[in-house]
């Protein structure tokens, strides 16, 4: 008798600065295949692991979700544990579930939450080079603190979507788009004038299209240079273009926060 299947539930986070990004490609290291890679030893043959976002170069995740259809009847935790002995320390599985026969980690996810984080200063850490976007011009914050909430809501978000894959409608809803300042975020032995602010924007969403999220970002930097209103980025949402919008920030301040389920 052929063994009975499941469905694992992993929360994997990683440091994305070194790979190609979550999905497998012909070449180069992503954490698709290195979580793939070590399923199959317990599984004994292929497996095929789904994210529920697929994270660029660069990126990285605190509360990533994937799920797969194995067959080994290893209790979770002696699989967590396994996966992490097998895996590199850039890549931790946090937990491992048994979920429902339906789930799927892309599919029934009902919103993510994103965070990307700026230095915004004279002067950054070198531990922060991959971590956060150094940006040393003097930023208006209280202005992309207006800009970034008037983009809550269901909009056509087409003006920050960056060509490439192809989505059957460019709205989304946004439940959360909040600019804040990092508590605690000092440099040690800097002085706080040259280490400047690390500014956090969180955003919350029932989906979000390709590099989505850093297109916001970046045009929200350029409302804080002062070269553009608050009120043009409301207007983007509009039937606006993606010439319109501002430049995409760089991907290693992009953090895949979490992911929520029904």
């Amino acid at each position: 008798m052929a063994p009975s299947s499941r469905v694992l539930k992993l929360t994997v986070s990683y440091d994305g600065s070194r790979f190609i990004g979550w999905q497998r490609q012909a070449a180069g290291e992503s954490i698709q295949s290195l979580l793939e890679t070590a399923l199959a030893r317990f599984e004994g043959g292929p497996v095929t692991v789904h994210g529920a976002g697929r994270t660029d170069a660069g990126v990285h995740a605190l509360g990533q979700v994937a799920s797969a259809v194995v067959t080994c009847p290893h209790d979770t935790g002696v699989l967590c544990r396994g996966l992490n002995a097998q895996l590199p320390a850039d890549v931790r599985v946090l937990s491992v579930a048994d979920a429902a026969p339906e789930f799927h980690a892309r599919f029934n996810a009902r919103s993510k939450t994103y965070r990307y984080l700026l230095r915004n200063g004279p002067l950054a850490s070198p531990f922060e080079r991959q971590t956060v976007w150094h940006v040393t011009d003097q930023l208006d914050h209280d202005a992309m603190v207006l800009a970034a909430s008037m983009l809550t809501g269901s909009h056509d978000f087409a003006a920050f979507r960056s060509t490439g894959g192809s989505v059957s409608s460019t709205v989304r809803t946004l439940t959360r788009s909040d600019f804040g300042v990092e508590r605690n975020a000092a440099l040690p032995g800097v002085d706080p004038e040259a280490a400047g602010r690390l500014l956090t924007y969180e955003v919350q969403g029932d989906g979000f299209l390709r590099h989505m999220v850093r297109a916001i970002v970046g045009t929200l930097v350029e409302v804080g240079r002062g070269g553009r209103t608050a009120a043009s980025v409301a207007a983007l949402l509009d039937g606006g273009s993606r010439s319109e919008a501002g430049a995409t920030a760089p991907s290693h301040g992009l953090y895949l926060v979490s992911v929520d389920y029904d």
